[in-house]
């Protein structure tokens, strides 16, 4: 084992060694781990955490660690099933539900030996682990990190956000940001806030899973409008209006997911126009503009920038550019809105913790964020033109995939009558992880899709090996 090995794979072989030991007995001092499996002292450390978390093991300071007594329990197996006629009940009332399932496929870690071409999260080779640690420590040293934080999250952090979301002449202030925990939790509050249990929605066809899982989960009824090259189809946003009555829009005007499309110069002020015509909001989830890639031309303003009125509900996060564990977002409001934010998200969790909040300023008040998003720009540009040979040359007889200048996503159209779900069932076999296309429709799909992601496989030669084998598994 070398210095590289992973605290999980230590656990594992202690585990196993650690079995022979008696109730009581100690185990050799962590020089001696280090010694004997070729490891660092965090990741002795780490290892014996985990362990005396499973309480396998217990640490006595100044005295070592010792095997903890053993103790047989019989576990005894209750009854659950009266939980099905429950359940069933809340079913046929027509309650809620959270349905969670196009979300895991993006979310759920592939074996190491597959190719991961679904998770919608840069792999960790891209993210800035150093800068994050370096922000984390800076901002537990400071006195009040620990302290309660204002509700609607700490005044430089919601300032920071209204200078990115609103640039220097929108007008935006602190007092019109909202932090949340990480983009999918704001669109959850926005989707609760902004409209009653029962109300329509309207959605971009196809659109991201977790806005049909957040409004179904509300009680909203999702409706989809069409997507197509250049951005919701704003010919059709005017009838889906009037007859649907609905008075909330959901879209991503940016790198469109799954699409990749951005929405046309000419359809962002009728976006706005009827919407304001039909007394409704348009909640613009700006997911991606922090995934831009080095050759894109310049980016369009976010539509809350050209906003004065208040239609816009603007949903930024950081959590795709930074870490996945940075569940840091902000959700930008004004008027009467933004106390319906305010208070619906106070009522769910209170607040964002402030250890958190103050990582995340000192990481984007630092040097190193700038270089990162940089790097992460080039890398991301590579990987695209890495994603588009490798479709041109392993799946030829596919329509070729729009591979926009941002984001991470290819939209793969399939032959009439394809089982997309088979197909990613056979590929998952084949060593490659794909999502299918069903989840991202509100109704009936018009055809067969894959949507593939560039991002978190492990490099641009792991990501043309994916296409490899997903090829490969094609049925004939």
């Amino acid at each position: 084992m070398n210095d590289s090995s992973s605290a999980a794979d230590l656990v594992e072989t202690l585990r196993r060694e650690w079995e022979r030991y008696p109730g009581g007995e100690k185990l050799p001092s962590s020089r001696a781990l280090m010694e004997r499996y070729r490891v660092s002292p965090v990741t002795v450390s780490r290892a014996i955490g985990a362990l005396a978390a499973e309480g396998l093991v217990v640490s006595r300071p100044g005295a070592g660690v010792f095997r903890a007594e053993r103790r047989v329990t019989h576990a005894v197996a209750g009854d659950v099933s009266w939980q099905e006629v429950t359940l069933g009940a809340h079913d046929a009332l027509a309650e809620p539900r959270a349905d969670a399932g196009g979300l895991l496929a993006t979310l759920t870690l592939p074996p190491a030996d597959v190719v991961d071409l679904g998770s919608g999260y840069p792999h960790a080779s891209l993210l800035p682990e150093r800068a994050l640690a370096d922000a984390l420590t800076r901002a537990a040293r400071r006195p009040e990190a620990w302290g309660r934080p204002p509700v609607e999250g700490l005044t430089e952090l919601r300032s920071w956000f209204a200078r990115q979301v609103g640039g220097p002449e929108a007008g935006l202030s602190a007092a019109d940001v909202l932090i949340t925990a990480g983009g999918q939790a704001a669109l959850t509050t926005a989707l609760r806030a902004l409209a009653p249990s029962g109300a329509p929605v309207l959605v971009e066809s196809p659109t991201y899973p977790g806005i049909l899982a957040a409004a179904r989960a509300a009680g909203l009824r999702p409706f989809p409008v069409p997507v197509d090259g250049d951005g919701l189809r704003t010919d059709l946003l005017a009838d889906a209006f009037a007859v649907t009555g609905a008075r909330l829009l959901v879209c991503q005007p940016l790198f469109q997911n799954p699409t990749g499309a951005t929405l046309a110069a000419d359809r962002r002020g009728e976006v706005l126009r009827l919407a304001r015509a039909a007394g409704a909001f348009v909640v613009e989830d700006d997911y991606a503009r922090l995934l831009v890639h080095a050759d894109a031309p310049a980016l369009p303003r976010p539509l809350a920038a050209d906003d004065p009125d208040g239609v816009v509900v603007h949903v930024r996060s950081l959590t795709k550019a930074a870490s996945p564990s940075l569940r840091i977002a902000a959700l930008t409001a004004r008027g009467p809105a933004f106390e319906r934010l305010r208070a619906t998200q106070t009522v769910d969790s209170f607040f964002v913790p402030r250890p958190l909040q103050e990582a995340t300023l000192a990481l984007v008040s630092s040097p190193a964020w700038p270089r990162h998003l940089r790097a992460l720009s080039a890398a991301l540009q590579e990987r695209r033109t890495t994603l588009g040979a490798a479709l041109a040359r392993h799946l030829p007889d596919l329509p070729p995939a729009p591979l926009a200048p941002g984001g991470y996503l290819a939209w793969l159209r399939l032959p009439p009558g394809t089982d997309e779900r088979a197909l990613a069932a056979s590929a998952f076999r084949a060593g490659v992880a794909v999502t299918p296309g069903a989840p991202y429709f509100a109704a009936e799909p018009p055809a067969p899709h894959l949507r593939l992601s560039h991002a978190a496989a492990v490099s641009p030669p792991q990501l043309a090996d994916g296409v490899s084998r997903l090829a490969a598994a094609w049925p004939a």
